[in-house]
């Protein structure tokens, strides 16, 4: 794109602008089209009958009439599109029906004149559109159906502007793929001019904020190219105010603060049992913080054997952290307080702000904290654990098994389900972090850090809103290739707030975008919150699969069935066995058992047999993964199986044999112990399941792909 064909487009936007409209006639969106490159058919402005019928004539062959109006946005609706007329005396007809349809439609729409196109050859109908997403900003849209499109919904979207490459992916991101490269006889559609217009649109919104949507539908695919039947352009109220953005250094130096703090200034602090300023002291002083506790009452003079201060004015040295535990209302001078003292870190436990419509005084905190370089982590929130620093400043249940595991939420409550699941299950964290209404810090910040921490070997956070797409989208693709990120984003079910004003609007649902962007991030979205804990606590387990291979080795039929099912559920592969390692197989499994892909070594075996295939699985170069599936027999016992395989898991590992294994068991009470003890030992084990082992491998793999270990992306 050249500096004068943007200027172009500038000038004729700036022109929509000042004529007080927010769409672009057809003419209008033919010469930004024209000035982008984006296919379209031939046409002409026609403003009298014989100027129709002059321009049809030029144009050869059937063509469409369509009614050119700025006050008329649906142009099918109002009967202002009449296809396939040829000849004179149809064009003629036809020009004043468009124009009498779209008087009768309204009445005081201008009218410009009528549009004159080539009907274009029959092909697949497409869409290709762009929409202003709130979260993630300009977002590039492709699907199949055209003017079907809202029934199908095969729709796909990332953020725009698109590489050339993301823009081919996107053609394969549909369900209906397979149609574009030919069925039934059919030939293939040209993917290049295709994936070109998606990306010219794309570049379009990219270049011009102020464009709010862009609709192409629909765009004829044929072998010959893919040119749009319509442009439909329409303007936004302008682009929002920028929000304040932190640099990665300035981000990782006040979250080092926060998440490793010397100092500790508690804002509330009280003897009194039952209040929060209590319980929060209690934690930091029973969890052994090394660091400072500083209780802050202008009441007490002592706390929990500490002194207190009246003032955090008065606090000695320079706290990292300033712990909030007092009413909404004293929240704001308390904060002038800490941000003259220069503390940089606010850790706002109090509700009654945003949540609860005090948006102004939500508002007062943001203002005081970013004139004082002040980072604010809530308000509403539970507080917040760092174990490998033996910090717990929250008014919740203490705990301190420290790992690998970093765990955030929105909700306070989900927050406590998250610490009773890493109890139950003995998971070890490196951090549980509560975010409430993010104020200031958020998934981005968090992600910057975790994605640097030593400490941290999987980031699993439940959201309900990004405050900033983008600079998440940013922070997870620069930590994707080092660790797995698993996002549970609430709200599947909610539609756009906003009335839409073209077909790729109405199809950007909040739920839409954000599975196709995260996934394009390279993020794990876990359907539901059991899901997201289980990935986060079973993906550090696992090491990465080195290839796509996957075997099943199960002692029961009927789950191998089940697990084969669960393989293709999650887009894993079920390896081919070729006949020499078909053949060494059978060596080890009774006549009445089944090789190939699952190996079926039959319920009543020894533990010989499943240590003699498991090796064989581990041994055997092409074979990438290994399910297990196990059934309770006296003859093999739960805990004998489990202590078969974690023996022969670890011999393999010890000899640099690395490969994801997990297991399904099925039996009485007793494989409960047995899954805890294989899970304790590198093995993903579960009961009663078929589908959870294979979803946690899925997972594992989603990551590797997105990570680049594998090859073809997220």
């Amino acid at each position: 794109m050249t500096a004068h064909h943007r200027e172009a487009v500038r000038a004729l936007i700036d022109a929509v602008r000042a004529d007080g409209r927010t769409s672009l006639t057809a003419p209008e969106g033919r010469l930004v089209a024209e000035a982008y490159g984006i296919a379209i058919p031939g046409e002409e402005l026609a403003r009298d009958v014989e100027e129709a019928v002059a321009c049809a004539d030029r144009l050869g062959g059937r063509v469409v009439l369509k009614i050119v109006s700025p006050d008329i946005l649906h142009k099918t609706e109002a009967g202002g599109v009449i296809v396939g007329v040829q000849g004179a005396a149809a064009v003629r007809e036809a020009f004043l029906t468009v124009v009498e349809n779209a008087r009768a439609y309204d009445p005081a729409a201008r009218i410009e004149g009528v549009q004159v196109q080539q009907l274009l050859p029959p092909g697949q109908e497409v869409i290709i559109g762009a929409v202003t997403d709130p979260t993630f900003g300009k977002v590039v849209a492709f699907g199949l159906g055209g003017v079907l499109v809202e029934v199908l919904k095969d729709v796909t979207f990332r953020l725009a502007p698109v590489t050339a490459e993301e823009a081919a992916g996107m053609l394969d991101s549909i369900k209906a793929a397979e149609i574009l490269r030919g069925v039934r006889g059919a030939p293939a559609v040209d993917r290049w001019a295709l994936a070109e217009q998606i990306r010219r649109v794309s570049q379009l919104v990219a270049d011009f904020p102020e464009i709010a949507e862009v609709d192409l539908n629909p765009v004829i695919a044929t072998p010959q190219g893919a040119p749009a039947a319509d442009i439909r352009i329409l303007l936004g109220e302008g682009a929002p105010a920028p929000r304040r953005s932190y640099g990665r250094e300035e981000i990782l130096t006040s979250m080092r603060r926060l998440m490793q703090p010397r100092s500790v200034a508690v804002i509330g602090a009280s003897n009194e049992q039952g209040k929060i300023g209590n319980s929060v002291m209690r934690n930091l002083v029973d969890g052994g913080f090394p660091g400072e506790i500083h209780p802050v009452n202008p009441k007490a003079d002592d706390i929990l054997g500490r002194k207190a201060y009246k003032s955090v004015m008065d606090v000695p040295g320079e706290p990292d952290v300033a712990v909030f535990a007092i009413p909404a209302k004293f929240v704001a001078a308390a904060l002038e307080e800490v941000g003259r003292k220069g503390i940089p870190n606010a850790v706002l436990i109090p509700s009654g702000f945003a949540e609860t419509g005090e948006h102004e005084l939500q508002a007062q905190l943001v203002e005081i904290a970013e004139r004082y370089g002040v980072r604010l982590l809530g308000p509403n929130i539970y507080g917040y654990y760092s174990t490998w620093h033996d910090l717990c400043a929250t008014f919740c249940t203490p705990y301190d098994v420290k790992g690998g595991v970093a765990l955030t939420s929105q909700s306070g409550g989900i927050g406590m389900a998250i610490l009773g699941f890493a109890r139950a299950t003995n998971t070890g964290v490196s951090a549980i972090v509560g975010l409430g209404n993010k104020s200031d810090l958020d998934e981005d910040d968090l992600l910057t850090w975790f994605g640097e921490d030593p400490r941290t070997d999987c980031i699993a956070m439940h959201l309900e809103d990004l405050k900033d797409g983008r600079a998440f989208v940013e922070a997870a693709r620069a930590t994707v290739p080092r660790k797995p990120v698993v996002v549970l984003k609430a709200g599947r079910t909610a539609a756009g707030a906003k009335a839409a004003g073209s077909h790729t609007g109405a199809l950007a649902g909040d739920d839409a975008v954000y599975d196709d962007i995260l996934r394009q991030a390279g993020v794990i979205r876990a359907p539901g919150l059991n899901e997201m804990l289980e990935y986060a606590r079973a993906l550090p387990v696992l090491p990465a699969p080195q290839g796509e291979n996957v075997v099943v080795i199960t002692g029961a039929g009927g789950s191998g069935v089940l697990l084969s099912d669960a393989i293709t559920d999650n887009g894993l592969r079920l390896m081919e066995i070729p006949e020499d390692l078909d053949a060494a197989f059978r060596a080890f499994i009774p006549p009445f058992g089944a090789a190939g892909n699952p190996v079926d070594i039959t319920g009543g075996e020894p533990p010989s047999t499943y240590e003699a295939t498991i090796r064989l699985g581990l041994e055997d170069p092409r074979i990438h993964a290994l399910v297990l599936g196990y059934w309770h027999t006296i003859v093999t016992p739960p805990m004998v199986f489990a202590e078969l395989v974690a023996r022969v898991v670890a011999e393999f590992r010890e000899r640099g044999i690395e490969k994801p294994v997990v297991a399904s068991l099925a039996g009485d009470v007793e494989v409960e112990e047995a899954c805890a003890y294989l899970f304790a030992r590198g093995v993903v084990a579960y009961p009663y399941t078929t589908e959870r082992p294979v979803d946690v491998l899925g997972a594992k793999y989603r990551w590797a792909r997105a990570a680049g270990l594998l090859g073809g992306g997220a």
